[in-house]
């Protein structure tokens, strides 16, 4: 009986455990349906604040434009967006997307095979990443447009005529909008915050009430809130140049006090000036609401002739961004601080050196979209304290500044950027390809030995140097200076942008924000040596009688749309023109204009010339005239466009040019031939000829052109 009773109790265990198994199944969650978007879908075009979708393949095209990076704005294409930031390749995949506010500037970059566009401004933005929901968000499993398109993504498979009729209803807007005279920089109205989810807040909130420019409800919008810490005040020391002094300033604690509260006010009010939801990594995440852009071809005939292009005016909403692991992604550099530990500087002055660069990092936005630091210290020998990968947060990287000891010796600056040169920036130490390399050193009086030829090799291969002098040489001690103006020779340029004097190192803590905004500034950046700062650019123009006047303008604006996208000065991409016909004319050498506007000018000068088609001679010409002349450290890019077979032999002094180091770009036009094209090319002849049949197509090659230039420059190796 107990036997017969315990066996049914088990069995009913049984059925009750098999039941509850049952139920959980029943109640779990659905799983989420990924919607599919087209690689021509721009952000700005879908109505929702945050999502998931998934890319088809082959979005890796010119045709699906792109402007920013790491942040884009919302006209660009999301699938391209997320292949230039690497969270998918061309094969497609699935992307989470984030709507955030508008942005005072977005930086072009060649990123992953995409040419990204600069564009000073605009209303939304948008951030891309892995296609993983986040903890507590609910995801759409269908995608609401603007009125701009008039279908809505549903899970359900729709109708054959139904998807024809939605592919004609966006063609005729995207054609409405690309009709545009110019992208608006400008809005008359600020569109209203929303935010995107319902976040837990402790802390009492202010609230702002505003009208919706899209309703006519009032929007209450919670004000953003930061909690700052002030800085602990450390001891220090008057600055004496004799090493044996140990008079402590008397007010030395209230004035670096008071120091990092400046720091953390500016900050705070930066902070709160700038666009509500930038810190969309963290917490509160706020939007943009959608509104329909028009959206305009840089390239297509018919716009303002010779347009020099956007170009960012304004400064950066810096902040500290110390909460956010992932870092600044407005200030996306790799930088080495150079800090002097000579014996010179005394070991009270070295720990005001220290605080410097703690608030420098907490100012930076430590993290791995936004800015990497190490720090070089530099005596009688250089030595690396810690490189870029080795902390990837503010925290951390302000506890092992703390820590770092004071080495000793001479100040031999020179020395410590040939050692940064040759040893720092390395894939192995964290160097980012994508990221422009800053070097920021600070010099206690002068260096005692020379810095200008160590300097230049480092220039050379990429490297924007910063130079932070403090308590220059008086009168007295000039003598002792190995090379006088030592900065000028140092830096790229001599318009103080590059260099920063502090009168005494009580006055350090002034330089935090304005030498925090220069090195973030990655548009100013030009001395880092990149695929649009490093080459003379020669182009070689048909101007035969076949090719016709009107025709003639065309490949003029397309030269110019060309140039412009190109860093122009005499230290950066220079640009030089030859037309030809029978004959050769040297319209403009690399030597000739220095400025970007300038050289636009010139080719807008150029004069038809008419006659026959000699191309071959065009090539040894350019070669005598414009190649012979290109500086050591530059590429020499020669573009050759022509319409037709030439009079004479092409072949032989192609190989010639080729063989003297230019990289030879052919583009045919109508009745070019294509054996010519590919013989004038450099190899592979794929990736350097292109052939179009009407020239009012040119502008189709601009960004591939570019493109190329650029996957050819960061294939080589660093100098």
């Amino acid at each position: 009986m107990k036997a017969t009773v315990i066996a049914t109790f088990f069995g009913l265990f049984l059925i009750c455990t098999y039941a509850a198994k049952e139920v959980t199944k029943k109640t779990k969650k659905a799983k989420l349906y990924v919607p599919q978007i087209d690689c021509d879908v721009k952000a700005g075009k879908i109505i929702n604040p945050e999502f998931i979708a998934k890319c088809p393949p082959g979005c890796q095209d010119v045709k699906y434009r792109v402007y920013g990076t790491d942040i884009y704005a919302s006209f660009s294409s999301v699938c391209n967006a997320a292949i230039h930031s690497g969270v998918i390749d061309n094969a497609g995949g699935k992307i989470l997307v984030q709507k955030v506010a508008g942005h005072s500037g977005y930086r072009g970059s060649f990123s992953n095979g995409v040419r990204s566009l600069s564009l000073p401004r605009w209303r939304e933005s948008f951030l891309v990443s892995e296609g993983k929901p986040r903890k507590g968000v609910t995801y759409p499993s269908t995608l609401e447009y603007s009125s701009s398109k008039s279908t809505v993504v549903k899970s359900e498979p729709k109708k054959p005529e139904q998807d024809l009729k939605a592919t004609k209803t966006a063609d005729a807007s995207e054609k409405a909008s690309e009709q545009g005279d110019a992208v608006h920089t400008e809005h008359e109205s600020s569109p209203v915050v929303k935010p995107a989810t319902q976040m837990a807040i402790t802390t009492p909130t202010p609230m702002t009430t505003t009208m919706d420019p899209y309703t006519t409800a009032p929007t209450t919008i919670p004000a953003t809130t930061k909690t700052t810490t002030a800085a602990k005040p450390r001891p220090g020391l008057h600055r004496v140049r004799d090493i044996g002094s140990s008079s402590v300033h008397p007010a030395y604690s209230s004035v670096v006090a008071a120091a990092s509260r400046q720091v953390q006010t500016v900050q705070g009010r930066e902070q709160n000036t700038a666009f509500r939801g930038t810190s969309t990594f963290a917490s509160n995440r706020n939007i943009l609401r959608p509104n329909t852009a028009m959206e305009t071809d840089l390239w297509k005939p018919g716009l303002s002739f010779f347009d020099t292009g956007f170009s960012s005016k304004e400064e950066l909403n810096l902040k500290p961004l110390e909460s956010i692991s992932q870092g600044n992604p407005n200030c996306k550099i790799d930088l080495s601080f150079l800090i002097d530990g000579s014996w010179s500087i005394g070991k009270r002055r070295f720990q005001l050196q220290k605080q410097f660069l703690s608030n420098i990092v907490q100012a930076l936005g430590i993290g791995s979209i936004g800015p990497l630091m190490g720090v070089v210290q530099y005596g009688n020998d250089p030595s690396t304290e810690f490189n870029l990968q080795t902390y990837t947060n503010s925290k951390d990287l302000r506890d092992a500044i703390e820590k770092i000891p004071q080495k000793g010796g001479l100040s031999n600056v020179g020395k410590a950027l040939s050692f940064v040169n040759k040893n720092f920036f390395l894939d192995a130490n964290g160097n980012r390809r994508g990221a422009p390399n800053v070097v920021v050193v600070m010099v206690d009086g002068w260096p005692t030995d020379r810095v200008e030829e160590a300097s230049r090799l480092a220039r050379e291969s990429g490297i924007n140097i910063f130079f932070v002098t403090i308590e220059a040489a008086a009168e007295s001690e000039k003598q002792n200076v190995i090379e006088p103006k030592f900065v000028d020779k140092a830096v790229c340029r001599t318009n103080g942008f590059y260099a920063i004097n502090v009168p005494s190192w009580f006055s350090l803590h002034k330089v935090v924000q304005p030498l925090v905004k220069r090195v973030c500034d990655t548009e100013r950046l030009v001395c880092s040596k990149t695929c649009l700062n490093s080459a003379d650019i020669g182009f070689v123009i048909d101007g035969s009688s076949s090719v016709g006047t009107g025709n003639f303008r065309t490949v003029l604006q397309f030269v110019a749309n060309i140039s412009k996208e190109f860093e122009i000065s005499d230290t950066d991409t220079r640009i030089g023109a030859v037309q030809y016909t029978y004959e050769q004319r040297l319209e403009f050498s690399f030597d000739k204009y220095s400025t970007k506007q300038d050289v636009l000018s010139a080719i807008k000068r150029i004069s038809y010339w008419s006659g026959g088609t000699s191309t071959g001679a065009a090539i040894s010409y350019a070669s005598e005239q414009l190649f012979s002349k290109s500086k050591p450290n530059k590429r020499k890019i020669m573009i050759l466009i022509t319409d037709g077979r030439s009079y004479d032999d092409v072949r032989v002094p192609a190989m010639a040019a080729h063989q003297n180091g230019v990289i030879t770009y052919s583009v045919g036009v109508a009745w070019a031939a294509q054996d010519e094209l590919e013989a004038i090319a450099t190899d592979p002849d794929k990736e350097h000829s292109f052939f179009v049949d009407d020239f009012d197509n040119l502008y189709r090659f601009v960004n591939q052109l570019i493109q190329n230039i650029c996957i050819e420059f960061n294939s080589q190796p660093r100098n």
